[in-house]
């Protein structure tokens, strides 16, 4: 049976999957996949492989290679490798991403670049996938386009011909291999839409499909064709298509529930739930602030629920009652609402998986990051949040608040304290309603073992709870050993006015005074400066880049650590990049080596993120 190496980068399973599936697939093809995750090096060696080498690569953050390839990318990254190094290596590679980010699908883009520099040549064209439109879109066509590349690649002789002159295409998937600009990247991917079919299946097929599915007459599919309409040159002279429906996969059943109670263990993982009181619930932003922020208490003294400074947890939380109903009575499923939906994969289809069952709509789960020490708040247990509010898209435009945030918010409105000064007291006891949690734990973001490593924080907005966490907890270290050495502790925050959402402002200036936080810089993206010469940082990236010196001898030559906690889109990938270019600038390489230096520090674990989008 005819050999392939199938190597996978993934970070949460996406990749390892997609893996699977092809390795699966293989044998019915004729072909035997090697099968191994690419952190796994003593289990194969690129350098005297001479088989056909297939890769599908995910990306994370804002475009950085999983976590598992990190090792790989910076071996190949290696400036001792020699020009030809890969020269007898023919490979394809299937890159997974987000459109939705600037750096779409770059984790496989530098492994694919890098692989070329290197001497290696595509026996198949490189996949894009794109999750923001569905990865499927391209997996599929992809996957099912790659074994005739497969079998022209071992029919060549010995794979020592140009492939490239009767390269097989993938079945219209992303296919690209120059780098372009992450400005078109987003552009890229809606027009790859218009070049996707069902992997040589005609339309009519596939509607046919459809119909036997669905129990429709084949007489009503004759005449959709799937194409777009003719027009003036030159776009009525090119052949394009559109999308073919894909088949119907899925079977859905109603199963009538066991009579038990209403359970909110299905909404969550094996993590065990806790019902917790609020104790105390602070706005910590002015009325006219664009964002309102709120601090809420939970008190888990009476539970084993236990945390560190930079853990996060899930809050779960009930859908709004009256919209369930209405979304039951328009699928007119009003008397089946203590049903649970069961949902499988149909046997006669490609697509793998096993039963799911959906959780009760009425409960959904909201994951938040933890703003307090166990030693600072014994017993206590705080987070903060903004409440989501938006414009409904309705005929009539109603403001309207996200499901668990507007939920928080109610409920503590009627003992919330306006203050923006958080005090350790509580707010009485006379009303405590209770909220389920589960926990969520992290596997890094947390203070360093060793305290006497220097570290820096970027928190603007509510990026800033962890490390209002991990203040209380070193200055309660400081107090248990006063002749420890502790390492400078740098914070960087942001927001957008000074007088209306400075969060913790009296808490970082306690944290200050008492030496604790070591150097506070902050900046407000829209307070105009007012009797100064020079114009002020407006934003944390901007404040980094003043202090760039500083930074880079803690990165570089103290051994320290780097929390970046907050917007994956925008600020996170800013920030990233000013990284790159302090450390540029301070050491005096070019961009590629300082983002090397970068990637080495996360590896390390000393490049730390905890971001949303």
């Amino acid at each position: 049976m005819r050999r392939f190496l199938l190597l996978y980068a993934t970070q949460r399973g996406q990749a390892k999957a997609i893996a699977e599936e092809i390795c699966e697939q293989a044998v019915a093809h004729g072909f035997s996949a090697d099968l191994h995750c690419i952190s796994e090096s003593d289990k194969y060696d690129l350098k005297t492989e001479t088989a056909p080498l297939v890769v599908v690569v995910s990306t994370t953050g804002t475009g950085d290679p999983p976590d598992t390839a990190r090792k790989f990318v910076k071996e190949i990254h290696s400036k001792t490798l020699p020009v030809d190094f890969f020269a007898h290596l023919r490979y394809g590679l299937l890159g997974l991403g987000d459109s939705e980010y600037t750096y779409f699908c770059n984790g496989g883009k530098v492994i694919d670049k890098r692989l070329q520099e290197l001497g290696a040549r595509h026996f198949y064209d490189t996949g894009h996938a794109d999750d923001c439109v569905g990865l499927e879109l391209v997996v599929e066509p992809w996957i099912a386009g790659l074994w005739a590349a497969l079998t022209e690649h071992f029919r060549s002789s010995s794979g020592q011909e140009e492939i490239s002159r009767a390269l097989p295409r993938a079945s219209h998937a992303s296919l690209r291999t120059d780098p372009m600009k992450p400005e078109l990247l987003h552009l890229e991917s809606q027009v790859e839409l218009l070049r996707i079919d069902d992997s040589g299946r005609k339309d009519s097929e596939v509607l046919q499909q459809n119909a036997v599915n669905s129990g429709q007459p084949s007489a009503l599919i004759e005449d959709f064709e799937a194409s777009l309409t003719r027009s003036v040159p030159p776009l009525s002279q090119a052949s394009l298509n559109i999308p073919a429906l894909p088949p119907d996969y899925l079977q859905v059943h109603l199963q009538e529930s066991l009579g038990q109670e209403k359970s909110q263990a299905s909404v969550t993982s094996v993590d065990p739930i806790f019902q917790v009181p609020i104790s105390k619930a602070v706005q910590l932003t002015t009325n006219d602030a664009i964002k309102t922020t709120l601090l809420v208490e939970l008190d888990i003294s009476k539970t084993d629920f236990s945390y560190q400074p930079g853990d996060a947890f899930s809050v779960i939380c009930p859908n709004s009652d009256s919209e369930v109903q209405n979304l039951l009575e328009r699928l007119q499923l009003a008397d089946k609402r203590e049903y649970r939906v069961l949902l499988k994969i149909k046997a006669d289809t490609k697509k793998k998986g096993t039963a799911l069952m959906l959780p009760n709509m009425e409960f959904k789960t909201y994951l938040v990051c933890l703003c307090s020490s166990s030693l600072f708040h014994p017993g206590k247990l705080h987070f903060v949040f903004n409440i989501v509010e938006f414009l409904s898209n309705t005929t009539t435009v109603v403001l309207r608040k996200g499901v668990c945030t507007g939920w928080l918010a109610t409920l503590v409105d009627a003992f919330l304290q306006p203050s923006t000064h958080v005090s350790c007291e509580d707010s009485g006891k006379a009303l405590a309603p209770k909220i389920s949690i589960s926990s969520r734990t992290t596997n890094s973001f947390h203070l360093p073992n060793d305290p006497s490593a220097p570290i820096i924080m970027v928190g603007p907005g509510t990026g800033i709870a962890p490390f209002i966490g991990f203040l209380q907890h070193r200055e309660k270290l400081q107090e248990q050993h006063p002749d420890g050495n502790f390492g400078a502790m740098w914070l960087f925050f942001g927001c957008r006015h000074k007088d209306r959402d400075y969060l913790f402002r009296e808490e970082l200036r306690h944290f200050v005074k008492q030496g604790i936080l070591t150097h506070l810089k902050v900046c407000f993206s829209r307070d105009a400066p007012v009797g100064q010469e020079e114009v002020p940082a407006k934003y944390v990236q901007d404040n980094i880049q003043l202090h760039g010196k500083q930074v880079a001898r803690i990165l570089l030559h103290e051994n320290g650590y780097i929390y970046v906690c907050g917007d994956a889109k925008n600020m996170a990938k800013d920030v990233s990049d000013a990284l790159v270019e302090i450390i540029s600038r301070e050491v005096g390489v070019e961009k590629l080596e300082a983002m090397k230096t970068l990637a080495t520090l996360k590896e390390e674990k000393r490049y730390l993120q905890d971001i949303w989008s």
